[in-house]
């Protein structure tokens, strides 16, 4: 079985579903009896076209699951609405189907799972896995999710013309883009590298629209991608930008990378994820880490923190800034930080992020003692057990040098 044609064929298959009239929790269902169906009899029969294959099956299965549901009998006129045999039509409705999945009643976590489930062709316990979650966990999750999607007021009949009517509002582009990049943060575990799958997507959706954001998005996923090989060391343990080897980076991913980017900003439209790009083509440009530019990456921090007015931003502006004028002057922009900075996250993250890039500004400006202190406290609130190591270690490796 080829499944990776079975996961290209999945979300264009469910879009024609739902552009026919099947809503979303049906037709999902539908299409995946439709695949199991395929991994029975394609190896001895496989058809000569795939495509037409399953979306003659799934509807199928679509008819017989709405003829056997008592409360739907008045959808049996579409019994006779079935098409005939023939080359499935060459419309592909998968960008229908980001937005679908990015519907703002969803939770991202349940909205992340539907993508990876309608638009990757990820099954439930690749999912589940992935998330380090029990499989049942998983299934009540994305099944929330289609029945949210397929009840509030997203109607299959009505659905297209709607979604149409809001695919080229930035708001709605944003949220898909949001989504993928929560998949991209996600990393890897089990089988399914969520970050490469991100990308696939994200090449997916910037081939389907064309919008800035999305190139800016693929860019930046590109270009963080690229480290990903120098990212850890042999024993698991985190490797600091600075430290990272950097003819392990993926030249090949990091060009490709900088030219979506420059295309995307030559339209003069910028939004955060281009931003962001820039700042990490800035690092991946760098042949040493001292060579680093960081009085533009201050710039482009400014333009971001002008977009996006997020405290997390003007925490990583922090360290570009003392790393371009100084700690000190890094601690100053540091202290400038105000109330609104977040106390905690979903993740534990923002609130370990600060200790640690305080730590290292105290560090740099030579006291080790603050430093340590800081590292330590960083460490307790990191979100994964990783970064808790590193951070440890580094409290460890400062307290040694002070006992000198």
């Amino acid at each position: 079985m080829d499944e990776a044609l079975l996961r290209s064929l999945t979300p264009s298959v469910l879009a024609v579903l739902v552009r026919r009239g099947a809503d979303f929790a049906a037709a999902e269902d539908a299409v995946q009896d439709a695949l199991l169906e395929a991994v029975r009899v394609w190896p001895a029969d496989p058809p000569r076209d795939a495509k037409g294959w399953l979306i003659t099956v799934a509807w199928r299965k679509f008819l017989d699951a709405t003829r056997s549901d008592a409360a739907r009998r008045r959808r049996e006129d579409r019994v006779e609405e079935e098409p005939g045999p023939g080359p499935a039509p060459a419309v592909d409705d998968t960008l229908q189907l980001y937005f679908l999945c990015a519907h703002p009643s969803l939770t991202p976590s349940s909205a992340v799972a539907l993508t990876l489930r309608a638009v990757g062709g990820l099954t439930t316990r690749q999912i589940a896995q992935a998330y380090l979650v029990p499989e049942a966990t998983m299934a009540q999750r994305i099944s929330r999710a289609k029945r949210t999607v397929s009840g509030d007021g997203v109607s299959p009949a009505r659905a297209k013309p709607r979604a149409r009517g809001r695919f080229d509002q930035p708001g709605d582009v944003a949220t898909v883009l949001r989504v993928l990049y929560l998949v991209f943060n996600e990393g890897y575990s089990g089988d399914v590298d969520l970050a490469a799958e991100a990308i696939r997507l994200t090449r997916q959706l910037t081939a389907a629209i064309d919008h800035p954001e999305v190139a800016g998005l693929l860019a930046l996923m590109l270009l963080h991608h690229a480290r990903r090989a120098a990212r850890t060391a042999p024993d698991g343990s985190l490797v600091p930008l600075a430290e990272q080897d950097r003819g392990r980076w993926d030249t090949e991913s990091i060009a490709e990378g900088v030219e979506i980017l420059q295309a995307a900003l030559a339209r003069d439209r910028l939004g955060e994820f281009q931003a962001q790009a820039a700042i990490a083509a800035l690092h991946a440009d760098a042949p040493t880490a001292e060579e680093t530019d960081w009085v533009q990456i201050v710039e482009w921090y400014d333009e971001l923190a002008r977009l996006t007015d997020s405290p997390v931003v003007r925490l990583n502006r922090a360290v570009a800034v003392g790393e371009a004028d100084g700690p000190r002057a890094g601690l100053a922009a540091l202290a400038a930080l105000d109330d609104s900075y977040p106390s905690s996250s979903s993740r534990g993250y923002p609130m370990s992020r600060l200790a640690a890039v305080a730590a290292y500004l105290h560090e740099r400006d030579g006291d080790l003692a603050t430093a340590a202190r800081l590292y330590a406290e960083a460490a307790q609130k990191a979100p994964n057990l990783a970064e808790r190591d590193h951070l440890t270690r580094q409290a460890a490796r400062l307290n040694a040098r002070r006992r000198r």
